[in-house]
């Protein structure tokens, strides 16, 4: 890992009606437009989804350095995320994050061990770290069979 501070950058551009454009680092150009709930067409990434992508991909990926580090033995792992937007103290903002985890482990592999991986994963995901909102960690185990 790089020291810190870490930055990353994305460009954005738009027209008075249409998808924005962004585009990281790299060049990758991403469509973002509202979502349907705020008059868009539905069919481009909006900023709700991409925070809520970014919670659910930050937590897969963490998750992916604790079982490296502690050694667990892990198959496959299936998320779902829900964000909750509302009015918080009159301002909208997202109130909540529910965060469905299904974690597939071979047999023979401590559950609780697994468990106790995912809730670390949870706790150190920077993307989490950083909001005011809580996330709710929903974990379920499967075992290879």
């Amino acid at each position: 890992m790089e020291p810190f501070p870490h930055h990353y950058r994305v460009a954005a551009n738009g027209k008075p009606t249409g998808s924005i454009t962004c585009q990281n680092e790299q060049g990758v150009d991403l469509p973002v437009n509202s979502p349907r709930q705020f008059g868009g067409e539905g069919e481009d990434w909006s900023p709700e989804h991409l925070l809520s992508a970014s919670v659910v991909s930050c937590f897969i990926l963490t998750f992916r350095a604790v079982a490296a580090a502690s050694r667990l033995d892990w198959s496959s792992i299936a998320c779902d995320i829900e964000g909750t937007l509302d009015k918080v103290d009159r301002r909208m903002a997202f109130s909540g994050f529910k965060l469905g985890v299904t974690l597939t482990v071979p047999t023979g592999v401590d559950e609780e061990r697994a468990l106790k991986a995912l809730a670390k994963a949870e706790a150190n995901c920077l993307v989490t770290n950083s909001l005011i909102c809580p996330v709710r960690l929903d974990p379920k185990l499967l075992v290879d069979g």
